[in-house]
């Protein structure tokens, strides 16, 4: 009670220590209503098109305005690093049109671009830095997307505290089941290179087969051969 009424006096005296003092979580609807309009259902993104849109400059103006802190939910925070991601790769694909390939662009992945409140974020330092050690949550890395055709797609929805598990767990069976990302039977598995990538995130609590087996359609052997697809950089338009 005290520390409110101290809050409250110092608003009174300059209000935009009220602004520092408590910030809320970003509304994520433009990006969902830019998701909306272009990204396809099968994850096919319209760069040109996002480019084009004012509300995507405003939509990373907020981000970069916004960084989660302690009065925030977990989904929230969750929900804002998987769209602060996303939305930045995506900035980073318009800015370098035309482009054939992410990775024709020279270590895109460890650039620090990305402004947060005055601090620069690369996305390695969003992935390995604050998704996968902050939530210990595999999923994520069917909600990232790397602007790839072999990546998980990008989603056409903006993920949100209320959505949030709803989308990962729609995101991941939907990424397992994919004959274009995954080639799964009950004795022999072909799968993306995602899961070789971050193999120690999808076996903190058992095997590979054990957590493909939580989503995949068809049920895979204990003992069944494992393999890994060939990985294709192609850009996702």
């Amino acid at each position: 009670m005290k520390n409110l009424i101290i809050i409250l006096s110092l608003a009174l005296i300059s209000p935009s220590y009220a602004s520092a003092a408590v910030t809320s979580s970003p509304d994520h609807s433009i990006w969902n209503s830019i998701l909306q309009r272009y990204v396809s259902s099968d994850g096919k993104v319209d760069y040109s098109g996002i480019k084009g849109d004012r509300r995507f400059s405003d939509y990373l103006r907020t981000l970069s305005g916004s960084h989660p802190d302690d009065s925030w939910s977990k989904a929230e925070k969750k929900a804002y690093w998987i769209n602060t991601y996303n939305a930045f790769t995506v900035q980073l694909i318009t800015q370098n049109l035309p482009l054939k390939s992410i990775k024709d662009l020279e270590t895109p992945w460890d650039r620090k671009f990305i402004s947060i409140e005055g601090n620069a974020y690369s996305l390695n330092d969003i992935e390995n830095k604050i998704l996968r050690p902050q939530f210990k949550d595999p999923r994520i890395h069917f909600a990232i997307n790397c602007a790839s055709f072999s990546c998980p797609i990008m989603q056409n929805k903006a993920f949100t505290s209320g959505n949030l598990e709803s989308m990962l767990e729609s995101a991941t069976r939907d990424f397992i089941n994919d004959p274009k990302r995954n080639n799964i039977s009950t004795n022999k598995i072909e799968i993306s290179n995602v899961f070789d990538w971050y193999k120690e995130d999808f076996t903190a609590k058992g095997s590979i087969v054990q957590f493909l087996n939580r989503y995949s359609r068809n049920t895979i052997a204990a003992g069944a051969a494992v393999s890994y697809m060939n990985y294709d950089w192609k850009l996702n338009n």
